[in-house]
């Protein structure tokens, strides 16, 4: 017999009033107010009037990575994505398929702590032994009653800056990888940009499966392969199977050329992540002042109806010495850093590190109704406003219909007053 449990006193977002959620098994059998009472042999969980909401996606991680800041014999002196791309490629050899599956998981529990039950992770398959990647296909199958992962045959090196980085990727892909990657910036021409933009959508295409590319990770205006990837998403009629990463370029863009751009964004169907603690870490490092802040048009491709999502990016690795996996801190820089602070804004804001990544996932099962699987979190906030306001915390989260874990919120001892 199916477990019954009915969490009462719920506020669900874009929605008056309190709500009762029953859950039967893995599934919700019931979202109504006062709708409990209906059960007379479930359990009773009172969420005391907190807000409930979809669990967080993290849309741009590399889980191979995680904690790995010390690994590199030296820092990044110029704290350049290039400099780090370059250090790591001399050190990434010394770490075994057991430590990177060890650093992975705890990453992937911080992750889920902050209320994560999807990641789509970037693994570095510029390696002929594919040590990271044989890591994270283990890693996936372990955790998978835990946390979706998606993994990403990613060219760190270059598709074909790399020798033999595209016949990499393929293999990658028939192994089990579930995205195609790129990194056409890094290539030694645009020529070969170009080129390896065409292979990956060519790739997903013959494979059947989704793509997302690190695109125009870089200050320089002259960086437009978002153009490209666009026009490869929409003649292929891969659109929103399509997504560009990073785009920071964008913010250097003239607005001539970015408003015409954002047309053919929306047009093309394609989704966009952003990385905003990363992306203003380690954009500007050329620029004396003003200096540029490094991220793309979170707040234009929004009103243009692109799907944007947000990522940590890093947990502590040559690129980025900080990181927590709280989407929250994510969220918190991306709308002060785009201006995205109007009331309405800030009401609607956690769908960047929600149902946007969704989005771009492509995920089937998800979402707060009847008839879908029980997964959700609960964040210590009353309403929408004011979880992004507080960066409030998550204190349950819900997994097909098994609470996989639960904090018991804060509480003052003495009186202050």
């Amino acid at each position: 017999m199916r477990k019954i449990i009915a969490y009462k006193n719920a506020k669900l977002r874009h929605r008056e009033g309190l709500y009762d959620i029953v859950t039967e098994g893995e599934k919700i059998i019931g979202i109504a107010k006062d709708c409990a009472g209906k059960y007379s042999d479930a359990e009773i969980v009172d969420l005391g009037g907190r807000l409930v909401c979809e669990p967080y996606v993290e849309s741009h991680i590399h889980l191979d990575y995680v904690y790995t800041a010390d690994i590199p014999a030296e820092e990044t002196a110029s704290g350049t994505l290039f400099e780090a791309i370059e250090k790591w490629s001399g050190s990434k050899h010394q770490l075994s398929k057991e430590d990177i599956k060890k650093r992975a998981y705890k990453g992937i529990l911080t992750e889920m702590r902050n209320g994560v039950q999807y990641i789509r992770t970037h693994v570095d398959v510029t390696d002929p032994e594919f040590t990271a990647f044989q890591a994270m296909l283990e890693v996936k199958e372990e955790v998978k009653d835990k946390v979706d992962i998606q993994l990403i045959a990613f060219p760190q090196e270059g598709m074909y800056a790399y020798r033999d980085g595209d016949k990499l990727v393929e293999q990658a892909l028939k192994m089990g990888a579930d995205v195609v990657g790129g990194i056409p910036h890094y290539e030694f021409t645009r020529e070969d940009g170009v080129k390896s933009v065409k292979k990956a959508i060519e790739l997903a295409s013959r494979y059947d499966k989704l793509v997302d590319i690190h695109c125009d990770e870089t200050d320089d205006d002259q960086s437009r392969f978002v153009e490209m990837i666009a026009a490869e998403a929409y003649f292929s009629g891969l659109k929103d199977r399509v997504t560009a990463s990073h785009t920071c370029a964008m913010g250097s863009y003239n607005n001539a050329y970015a408003f015409k751009l954002m047309s053919k964004l929306a047009q093309s169907g394609i989704n966009c992540i952003s990385c905003p603690t990363e992306n203003t870490y380690l954009q500007g490092r050329y620029d004396n002042y003003p200096k540029r802040r490094g991220l793309t048009r979170i707040d234009e491709l929004t009103v243009a109806g692109v799907n944007v999502s947000l990522g940590q990016d890093s947990i502590s690795d040559p690129w980025y010495p900080l990181g927590n996996g709280n989407l929250m801190n994510q969220l918190d820089f991306a709308i002060h850093i785009s201006h995205l602070m109007s009331v309405e804004q800030i009401w609607n804001a956690l769908d960047y590190i929600a149902v946007n990544g969704a989005k771009t996932l492509h995920l089937s099962d998800y979402g707060i109704r009847e008839g879908s699987s029980a997964s959700f979190i609960v964040i210590d906030a009353p309403n929408e406003f004011e979880a992004v306001r507080e960066r409030a915390g998550i204190i349950r989260s819900v997994r097909k219909g098994r609470t996989i874990f639960e904090k018991k919120p804060a509480v003052i001892m003495t009186d202050i007053f």
